[in-house]
């Protein structure tokens, strides 16, 4: 696929190669792999169009293009992927964080500054770390903790976390902490039956524990719905991601005991995040 040839020629065998694959934006895949092939940010790549890459690069980016065109995710092969302006570690071990996900994080600090003081905050199933992370990295106040079912997946987190102040748990429940004044989860929201049709980004790579919501892909939202409420300080607020289709069934599991504040919505217009507090005795 690939020889001694200029930059330029190598992104244009690189896309098409790519392409051929299905894989999405192949051209701009195509950079952001030599951009880490040479140790250049991807613009710069720009400027180096009739450089020949050595021996070694050739190789190095034949490997790295051919595992993307069988579908393994661009975040796996690089190692990381920025998330709210901070690099964070992935693996298979843990979930790739998607855009959407930052606008749930986005709002949370927000929410979190307006309120000031020195809020207790839980991530619940926290993966990489990333929302925790931001969140400390937003609001130096906030008593953060995040907690996840997978060991393995803690210690990513952790150490994404290092420079940050978070304490980490190990469970599938709430760990004993004071009251909480945030509850924030990107929770499993997929369809058991319907995770082996996703992408084979998703499908084959993203680990299944942090897909499977249960049959109807809601099982995670009637635990937080139930278990956290008595955790919950009294201005406790659960800001939750979920999945597309789900925002009315997600309402009625949560109108039964809490006062719905919000629906957001995500950078294509469709209701992503519930935001929604302890209902007042």
């Amino acid at each position: 696929m690939l020889g001694l040839v200029t930059v330029l020629e190598v992104i244009r065998r690189s896309a098409e190669f790519l392409g051929r694959k299905g894989v999405d934006s192949p051209r701009l895949q195509a950079e952001l792999l030599l951009a880490h092939v040479l140790g250049l940010p991807r613009l710069k790549v720009y400027l180096e169009f009739e450089r020949r890459l050595s021996e070694e690069q050739t190789v190095r980016m034949r490997e790295l293009v051919k595992r993307r065109g069988e579908r393994e995710p661009l975040q796996h092969i690089i190692g990381s992927t920025s998330f709210c302006g901070i690099e964070i570690a992935v693996t298979p071990d843990v979930l790739i964080p998607r855009p959407e996900t930052e606008i749930l994080t986005e709002t949370a600090w927000e929410y979190l500054n307006r309120r000031g003081g020195e809020p207790v905050v839980l991530d619940y199933g926290t993966g990489s770390g990333c929302i925790a992370i931001a969140l400390a990295a937003h609001c130096p106040a906030a008593k953060i903790h995040a907690v996840d079912v997978s060991k393995s997946a803690l210690e990513i987190a952790r150490g994404n976390a290092a420079k940050f102040n978070i304490t980490f748990h190990h469970g599938d429940g709430f760990p004993e902490l004071p009251p909480l004044n945030l509850l924030i989860s990107n929770p499993p929201y997929i369809p058991s039956a319907e995770i082996a049709a996703l992408q084979p980004e998703v499908s084959r790579f993203d680990p299944h524990l942090a897909l499977d919501g249960g049959a109807d892909g809601l099982n995670f939202y009637r635990r937080i719905a139930s278990d956290a409420l008595p955790r919950m300080a009294p201005d406790g607020c659960v800001m939750l991601e979920f999945g597309d289709g789900q925002e009315v069934a997600i309402q009625e599991i949560f109108a039964r005991a809490w006062q719905i504040a919000d629906i957001k919505k995500d950078f294509s217009g469709k209701p992503r995040i519930l935001i929604a507090h302890k209902a007042q005795k």
